[in-house]
């Protein structure tokens, strides 16, 4: 489970950094709760949240996908640095705020990753 393991704890220190980036807006505009209306907390707590909503998808999948093999594949190596490197790449991108290339390829990879441990999932499943 090197895989999980090495994804999971890469992706685990990304998401504290994203945390501690919503702390440093809600201390400095003292807002506890909410966004208060601040575009910058609120694009924060959106960076925030779509990581955890996406990632942990993604783990189980690796896990289920590295837990079906006596080895892991190099596919599913590519699978979890690539899951890593595109949430990299979204942060980048919603620090910078609107529309640009490092949230779209962040996004995209994101869901590159997603359908294709998915498919690997359900045709493993099926026995291929």
């Amino acid at each position: 489970m090197v895989v999980t393991l090495l994804t999971g704890g890469l992706l685990g220190l990304v998401f504290l950094f994203l945390s501690y980036r919503v702390v440093q807006v809600r201390q400095a505009a003292k807002v506890s709760l909410g966004d208060g209306g601040d575009a910058v907390l609120l694009a924060r707590i959106r960076a925030h949240a779509n990581f955890a909503e996406y990632v942990p998808f993604c783990l189980i999948l690796i896990l289920a996908l590295e837990m079906s093999t006596d080895t892991a594949p190099p596919a599913l190596w590519i699978a979890g640095l690539g899951l890593v490197a595109v949430r990299i790449a979204h942060a980048i991108g919603m620090a910078q705020g609107g529309a640009n290339g490092w949230r779209v390829a962040g996004a995209a990879g994101t869901w590159t990753v997603m359908v294709g441990l998915s498919l690997w999932a359900i045709v493993r499943a099926l026995g291929f």
